[in-house]
């Protein structure tokens, strides 16, 4: 391709500004805009064929219809549109009106270019009103999930800032029972809080099974801290309602929308969310995380380790106990989902594996066992047996009925590695 004949043929074809002439030839010359190479090739035609040199304006060319000369203005606009918002990554996307689209498709082929030689008008007008921006705010691009992101609309003279949520990970520990991780929903009246015009029996007009939980505790503190319109929480897993969490607590995090606040305090926040809580639920290593820790966080390889006060219907020998739990370690379990989780769960025979099995006889009717086991293992039925659906069980290597009373979880780790990793967290 000589980049001349191109030029020449492109310049007979109307008014083309140095931008949109330069494009033609984009991948020439590295560290040049278009609008550069435009110029150059401009002079260099009229050197060749020893005519005058008649520069183009912008607002004259028929390709790009003014637009290329309002870098600066959109720059300003997208600044505007995301004042008093904190953040420090952004990207720029452009929707061109569909004539500019077809001014390029015919310029290119009087040319004599292929439909996708050089650079579109859009990808330029990105990285022009980007470069403008960045300068604007101090910001730097990102192509990667930045905090902000931009749609300018061309056609419809409008720019869209999408402020990306940010995210805060962390570790709970659930110091009270009957608190769940989330807001449960009354199952009666699905929330609502009433039975057509009366209030509902089942959740007393509240729409809720429990007051509090360790989503409510959380949650709305970083969003007011972090300044959104919403927060959700994920969790690691999540224990029963009538368990504690306790040790190194359970691995979360909260996803705040909108948000206006991103660089904050952790340790502050970590401290008004205690002093919230008031002892019902702690957090700790609270640290400004990426979004790949949300899925992190749910879909981890996690072992965790339990503890539960288990009663028995009849009196159990201590050396029977120390067999039983014996060959409960290493096991791997078999578990039909369980009777009371089946009404929210797909019922299906799922395998868990039993790694560390201990159990201390308090008297003939009562022990403490202890269980490290897989992610997902029912530790409760894997007591009880429940009537069948859990092999081995408990209960059924002693031949005794066993119920747990009291559970309490005390870790949740990573199996293969933690889950708190470098590359997960943000500063």
């Amino acid at each position: 391709m000589d980049v001349l004949d191109v030029a020449a043929r492109a310049t007979e074809t109307g008014p083309v500004c140095d931008a949109c002439l330069g494009r033609l030839v984009a991948g020439r010359s590295f560290g040049l805009s278009n609008a550069d190479r435009g110029s150059a090739l401009r002079v260099s035609l009229s050197l060749r064929d020893d005519e005058d040199h008649e520069p183009v304006a912008v607002a004259d060319c028929w390709v790009c219809e003014g637009r290329c000369a309002e870098f600066d203005e959109w720059a300003e606009r997208a600044a505007e549109a995301v004042e008093g918002i904190e953040f420090a990554t952004y990207n720029v996307g452009t929707r061109p009106p569909p004539l500019i689209e077809e001014n390029e498709a015919l310029l290119r082929a009087d040319a004599g270019l292929d439909e996708d030689a050089g650079e579109p008008f859009k990808s330029e007008f990105n990285r022009e009103v980007g470069k403008r921006f960045g300068r604007l705010t101090d910001t730097e691009v990102s192509f990667d999930r930045p905090d902000v992101q931009f749609t300018i609309d061309l056609a419809d003279d409008a720019v869209d800032a999408k402020i990306n949520s940010t995210f805060v990970y962390g570790r709970y520990r659930k110091l009270e029972r009957d608190i769940p991780q989330t807001e449960w929903p009354c199952r009666e009246c699905k929330g609502s809080g009433r039975q057509g015009a009366d209030p509902c029996d089942h959740c007393g007009g509240s729409g809720y099974l429990y007051d509090d939980s360790v989503e409510e505790y959380t949650a709305p503190i970083v969003e007011d801290v972090m300044d959104g319109t919403e927060a959700t929480f994920h969790g690691a897993g999540r224990e029963d309602v009538d368990a504690l969490m306790l040790g190194t607590g359970r691995p979360f995090v909260i996803e705040v929308e909108e948000p206006r606040r991103r660089r904050v305090d952790t340790d502050r926040l970590q401290s008004d969310i205690n002093a919230f809580a008031d002892g019902a639920v702690e957090v700790e290593g609270l640290r400004l995380a990426t979004y790949d820790m949300v899925e992190r966080v749910k879909e981890h390889d996690a072992g965790k380790r339990y503890r539960a006060q288990v009663t028995f219907d009849a009196d159990v020998d201590a050396d029977a106990l120390a067999d039983a739990v014996a060959e409960l370690e290493g096991a791997t379990v078999e578990q039909y989902t369980p009777n009371r989780v089946d009404h929210r769960r797909a019922s299906i025979t799922r395998e868990r594996d039993v790694y560390e099995a201990t159990a201390e006889r308090d008297d003939p009717r009562h022990a403490t066992v202890e269980i490290r086991g897989e992610g997902g293992l029912y530790i409760k039925e894997l007591i009880s047996g429940d009537e069948g659906r859990t092999e081995p069980s408990l209960a059924g290597l002693l031949g005794v009925g066993a119920e747990v009373t009291a559970l309490d979880v005390l870790a949740v780790e990573g199996q293969a590695e933690p889950f708190e990793r470098d590359e997960f967290f943000r500063e």
